[in-house]
């Protein structure tokens, strides 16, 4: 008999690319759950899901900002979070780290909605997998509010990350590169960073802590050998245990 699920929500939009594909993650999540029950995959046994596209300002630009105004991207993710627990969520995942800044905010406004941690979730399954150490592809923004460093510090873990240039560089492939549609020059800029950071730092695992750099690094022969750990594919499994009612098992 097919288990119960409860219906969760996906809060995208940041950049929408990266929310289409989170979807894409989260349903390979859920296929992975039903298989490791010893169910068959079909349309029927996914749970219900929903997505919230929504119009976000930049979330680095916000962090760098003294000003208090419309700009900030909390009031929109509040009004989408919203909706999300409108239609019944349980859970919510976030598909954009740099966006985590505002998680407790958000957290505070919607107590019913467990409203899960991309940095958290990261590094407890790193550490779980015996990891010490490991380097951060990530946003200014994320860099600015030491997101990963904080979580992975909770987790027991060492964080590098990169000198100023090569964060501008990730940086240009982002806005340049994966937002602009552009993704042969997005391959460029992080490939270029992600093998300094691995000629500096030997073989530890390098988090792809932007939600685009995934996206820019897909099919990378370049990187080929690199230990790359996709934060939004940590976080699209930890969304489908709580649709299956599995937040207490291990990663």
């Amino acid at each position: 008999m097919v288990a119960a699920t409860q219906v969760v929500g996906i809060l995208g939009g940041m950049g929408p690319a990266a929310g289409a594909d989170f979807v894409r993650l989260f349903v390979q999540a859920c296929a992975q759950q039903m298989r490791a029950r010893g169910e068959p995959v079909r349309d029927q046994s996914f749970p219900e899901h929903w997505l919230a596209q929504v119009p976000v300002p930049d979330r680095t630009g916000a962090l760098a900002s003294a000003d208090i105004g419309a700009h900030q991207p909390l009031e929109p993710m509040l009004q989408a979070l919203g909706r999300l627990a409108a239609l019944g969520s349980r859970a919510v995942a976030i598909a954009c780290n740099t966006a985590h800044a505002w998680h407790a905010n958000l957290q505070e406004r919607f107590p019913q909605v467990e409203l899960l941690h991309m940095a958290r979730e990261t590094a407890q399954q790193l550490a779980v997998q015996g990891a010490t150490e490991v380097a951060l592809m990530a946003t200014e923004g994320t860099y600015r509010v030491r997101l990963y460093e904080q979580a992975l510090a909770e987790a027991g873990l060492g964080c590098h990350v990169p000198l100023a240039e090569e964060r501008q560089t990730i940086m240009r492939g982002i806005f340049d590169g994966v937002k602009a549609g552009n993704m042969p020059l997005a391959e460029q800029c992080f490939s270029e960073v992600a093998l300094r950071l691995a000629e500096r730092h030997g073989p530890v695992s390098i988090i792809m802590g932007c939600t685009e750099v995934p996206l820019g690094l897909q099919g990378s022969a370049a990187v080929a050998g690199l230990s790359l750990v996709d934060p939004a594919a940590v976080l699209a499994a930890a969304l489908a245990r709580r649709a299956y009612g599995l937040q207490g098992q291990p990663h």
